[in-house]
């Protein structure tokens, strides 16, 4: 019984990874332009399909797909934002939170007129295999989308910590008018950071696809539990994702085992009740004064 326990921990521990990932890209957007995307799980579903036409098309599994679909939804991330949501970053909240409800409409609606409403589904044979350590057995497709998904978290916290243009993004978070006066492109640092939010959601969507079947209805799901992680780990904060990920990736592993599959969406919303409760500003938000 111990043994079956310790490997739904595991395995919630893996899944909560990926959905950091997911969850960094709907937070990064936020921290930096204070703009809520209510498009993110179509986003993610973007990722999947993706991966799903890289697998059918190239034969090339989706963990080795992750560079093909990082490039190619950092360029629809920078796109969309250059060409469309900055015209929006100055306008009241309730013009944004309508502009990406359309969007995600939209975006479900191509999915629906491209690949319809049926589930595809991944039958690559590694999504078989499976890896004893330390009497746990683990499946490889969560392995390796955990270790992949790991990367980019620690690769993208690098990136904002010490690299020039990660400065840049932090400088125009933290004062848009300071940022733009000593001569920084604040429009264009936006498109950067929506690239980097479109991207970390679209390689999660690339590592879930061979877990979850992929259809279009799946999104609504993915943004919620997007927005969760967000809230439960703090508003704005990337180490608060990762946590927060990893503790909705145990919560729903141990509530299907223990009451039932079809439950375990109420252990995440109960756990983010708990914590508006106790810590409204998410384990690792700060306080507002």
């Amino acid at each position: 019984m111990l043994s079956l326990y310790a490997n739904v921990v595991a395995g919630g521990v893996l899944i909560g990874i990926i959905y950091a990932l997911i969850a960094l890209g709907l937070t990064i957007m936020f921290g930096v332009m204070r703009v809520v995307n209510f498009a993110h799980g179509e986003l993610v579903v973007l990722g999947m399909y993706l991966g799903y036409l890289i697998w059918s098309v190239l034969d090339i599994t989706p963990v080795m797909a992750v560079p093909i679909s990082a490039v190619v939804m950092f360029c629809f991330g920078y796109v969309l934002q250059a060409g469309l949501v900055n015209r929006f970053i100055r306008r009241p909240h309730h013009a944004q939170f309508i502009l990406f409800i359309g969007l995600a409409l939209v975006i479900t609606g191509v999915h629906m007129l491209v690949f319809g409403p049926d589930a595809r589904s991944i039958a690559d044979p590694s999504s078989f295999d499976t890896y004893k350590f330390a009497g746990l057995r683990l499946d490889a497709v969560r392995v390796y989308g955990a270790a992949v998904a790991l990367v980019m978290i620690v690769l993208l916290l690098v990136f904002l910590r010490y690299s020039t243009t990660g400065a840049s993004i932090r400088a125009a978070a933290d004062n848009q008018v300071g940022a733009a006066a000593i001569g920084l492109r604040v429009n264009r640092l936006y498109a950067v950071t929506a690239g980097i939010g479109v991207a970390c959601a679209g390689v999660a969507g690339t590592l879930i696809s061979p877990v979850f079947d992929t259809q279009p209805y799946l999104a609504g799901e993915l943004t919620l539990l997007a927005f969760i992680i967000v809230i439960v780990g703090g508003l704005g904060s990337l180490m608060g994702a990762l946590v927060g990920g990893i503790l909705i990736g145990v919560s729903e592993s141990l509530a299907a085992l223990l009451i039932n599959p079809a439950m375990k969406s109420m252990i995440s919303y109960g756990l983010m009740i708990l914590v508006l409760l106790l810590r409204p500003q998410g384990l690792f938000g700060e306080k507002q004064r």
